[in-house]
């Protein structure tokens, strides 16, 4: 099957069943299926979506593997957008006592730590920002201007989001990790999971094309943001567009310092 740039993806017909499979390299990218089970827990656990279930991950001849229910597509039932903002606010609402998560995942093919801080000021430069623009910078990709900009940004970090309850996200919710499922309705999978800020799971959902505007309207319904939420974002899509400039550089740096000279 197609659609992935970082897994060998098949659909398994087999006498128990169709099942869905992803095969990678296990030495080049340790652990990244056993982090995708964990993480559909995670999302299973913490919302009312119907996830994909696992039947099992391993690894064999240094070729990890996971395999997973095979959820079949099929057209939008009626209230689509209304239904999966309300269920996307749902999730947001399970909340932890600090932000980050227990284990280490990846976002795309990038090792994702998760180190617990108190504060999303503190989680978001220290665990999220400033290692990856250190991995930017060594590889050539990071400017002086853009490292002083950052710099600037990581001394009034705490200024830039409302202070909210830690919220589970799913943490790379772009238009390539939902589809719509069997019975009409949307289902999220691919997680790069933690106890974060909402709005990162809002602004990565803009990206790259973006949600219909029912989803925020419906999302903002069930659980309100915060005055200026749609100003944010671009603050928020800072830590997605370092991990594309870390992988593929070119022009993302170009639209980081854009943000950068904008919100600092």
């Amino acid at each position: 099957m197609g659609g992935g740039s970082i897994n060998d993806a098949r659909r398994l017909y087999t006498s128990e069943g169709i099942f869905f499979a992803k095969i990678n390299t296990a030495s080049e990218f340790p652990g990244m299926l056993e982090a995708e089970a964990d993480g559909l827990s995670f999302l299973a656990k913490h919302s009312s979506f119907k996830i994909p279930g696992v039947a099992g991950t391993g690894v064999t001849n240094d070729q990890q593997w996971i395999l997973m229910e095979h959820i079949s597509s099929s057209s939008r039932k009626k209230g689509y957008w209304e239904t999966f903002g309300c269920q996307m606010a749902e999730m947001h609402r399970s909340t932890n006592e600090e932000f980050g998560y227990d284990k280490t995942n990846y976002l795309g093919s990038l090792v994702q730590k998760n180190n617990y801080k108190k504060t999303w000021a503190e989680f978001f430069v220290e665990v999220r920002l400033a290692p990856l623009l250190e991995m930017a910078r060594q590889k050539g990709e990071a400017s002086q201007e853009m490292v002083r900009l950052f710099e600037k940004l990581f001394s009034r970090a705490e200024k830039y989001f409302p202070e909210e309850p830690p919220a589970a996200v799913h943490g790379d919710l772009w238009t390539g990790n939902f589809m719509t499922d069997e019975d009409g309705n949307a289902t999220i999978f691919d997680p790069a999971s933690y106890f974060g800020h909402r709005e990162m799971d809002l602004g990565m959902s803009q990206l790259f094309g973006g949600f219909d505007p029912i989803f925020y309207s419906a999302y903002n319904e069930a659980y309100p943001l915060e005055k200026d939420w749609q100003e944010r974002l671009d603050i928020a899509n800072l830590y997605p567009l370092l991990a594309h400039l870390t992988l593929f550089g070119g022009s993302y740096a170009f639209k980081i310092i854009s943000i950068l000279r904008k919100k600092v």
